[in-house]
């Protein structure tokens, strides 16, 4: 290729390994630029897939151990990261379900699954062979389909490459800066969520407290994203009414009254995804939130009562004062 661009072996493996494991890393770039330099007799092609292929399966296999080791909570965290945490794991279970194991032979290819997959066979008892022959199988399928890309616009790759390096001062200016721009703020927002959340938090005895004193306190169950169960049989916290984190995201005229307080928890016992709605009510002027150590998990090891359903949110969130649309309204203010 011109010698336009350096690129070993080395970096194969590891750009895919760290891609595999969920880092935004570009891995797809690297192995259709080696598929290039495959094409003008610089780099061997099986050497290529064996590597992308190598380098898959150790990634995954670290995923799919923790999944076996910690079930569901490996699940949870990565779907976390998902803009929609509850239809990221939804998603991935309906998928599962429908497709079975087999689904690891294209998950690399389907946004959203290429990290969930690995840890729900972990966790739903798929054995150690099986998954190294499936995984194996997919990895080979999007290493060779990567690769052969790269093979094929091999010289149209040289161009491009060549058309970076004219242009590269303008090419940062307009896409690097812009993405570590964006990688800066999401990096500020999870300090931001940190910070709030180590001050921000409430003792299951202190809520009970709270609850049976005189204080206005509006407990909200967050939906658990993992379960696809009716939400409104599922045990709560007495008095609580239960609201999609998504619908408090996109809420942006919710009222509070003044000595109100909000308290949030999720049933699994994590801390990220109210700390997460905690961020979003404080960004649109609810700054008295607090977030539930333990969860439900929490409140219930402690001894306190559990309803055996939640209120139903309109009537909770009246008894408090608070304003809270609907999900009709809100929808059609999304749209709008």
């Amino acid at each position: 290729m011109s010698g336009s661009l350096h690129l070993t072996y080395s970096a194969v493996p590891l750009a895919v390994f760290a891609e595999q494991l969920g880092l935004p890393f570009p891995s797809v770039v690297v192995l259709m630029t080696a598929g290039a330099f495959s094409a003008h007799g610089q780099m061997r092609a099986s050497i290529i897939v064996f590597l992308g292929v190598l380098a898959c399966l150790a990634a995954d296999a670290i995923w799919f151990g923790l999944g076996r080791r910690w079930g569901s909570q490996v699940l949870r965290m990565l779907c976390r990261f998902a803009s929609d945490p509850r239809r990221c794991a939804l998603n991935a279970n309906q998928r599962f379900r429908r497709c079975g194991p087999s689904l690891l032979c294209v998950a690399k290819f389907v946004s959203g699954l290429n990290c969930v997959m690995p840890p729900l066979v972990g966790a739903e008892g798929l054995s150690l062979p099986r998954f190294l022959a499936l995984d194996s199988a997919g990895a080979f399928l999007w290493s060779t389909f990567y690769a052969g890309l790269g093979y094929v616009f091999s010289d149209e790759l040289d161009l491009a490459i060549r058309s970076v390096k004219h242009f590269g001062a303008v090419i940062v200016i307009i896409i690097v800066v812009p993405a570590i721009l964006y990688a800066g703020s999401r990096g500020v927002v999870l300090l931001r969520m940190i910070r709030r959340l180590r001050l921000r938090r409430i003792g299951p005895a202190m809520l009970a407290r709270k609850l049976n004193s005189k204080n206005k306190v509006a407990v909200l169950d967050l939906l658990d994203f993992e379960g696809d169960s009716d939400s409104e049989k599922q045990p709560a916290i007495p008095g609580a009414f239960r609201v999609d984190p998504t619908r408090l995201r996109t809420t942006p005229h919710l009222t509070v009254p003044k000595g109100v307080d909000i308290v949030l928890y999720s049933a699994s016992g994590g801390d990220t995804v109210p700390a997460r709605a905690a961020v979003d009510l404080q960004r649109i002027g609810v700054n008295n939130v607090w977030v539930l150590e333990g969860g439900l998990k929490g409140w219930r090891d402690q001894g306190f009562a559990v309803a055996q359903s939640p209120e139903p949110a309109e009537m909770a969130a009246a008894r408090a004062g608070i304003n809270l649309p609907t999900a009709g309204r809100t929808a059609e203010r999304g749209r709008d």
